[in-house]
């Protein structure tokens, strides 16, 4: 497949983060959402992922499930990696599919939703 540009990318992030129920949208206060082409090798250490494995999302924060006294804090980070998504992908179809479930799933970090807990929603 044909990579898309970094503006097409970012437009399929937006629609994914648009078809989000409003009363989830409302509640990504203080949360920047970020695109980069790959992870570091740092964002890889810190979330557990081998280098020889796909990061396709990142959600770096305190889940608001996990907050007291939270206030004046940087703000939580979602960082959805392009090349890694269009790396596993063949047809455009898929890359926005798997940008609308990596978007979902960094999102549901945000609410305190674990990955177990994601995968038993079949996310």
């Amino acid at each position: 497949m044909k990579t898309l540009s970094r503006d097409q990318f970012a437009e399929l992030v937006r629609e994914a983060l648009a078809d989000l129920p409003q009363e989830f949208v409302a509640r990504l206060e203080n949360v920047d959402l970020i695109l980069e082409a790959a992870p570091t090798a740092e964002q890889l250490r810190s979330s557990g992922v081998h280098e020889t494995d796909t990061l396709l999302g990142l959600y770096e924060g305190v889940p608001i499930t996990a907050r007291e006294n939270y206030g004046f804090v940087l703000p939580d980070k979602i960082t959805i990696f392009q090349r890694s998504i269009e790396g596993i992908c063949e047809t455009r179809e898929e890359v926005i599919e798997e940008v609308r479930e990596t978007v979902i799933h960094e999102v549901a970090h945000h609410f305190g939703i674990d990955d177990a807990a994601l995968h038993e929603m079949g996310l």
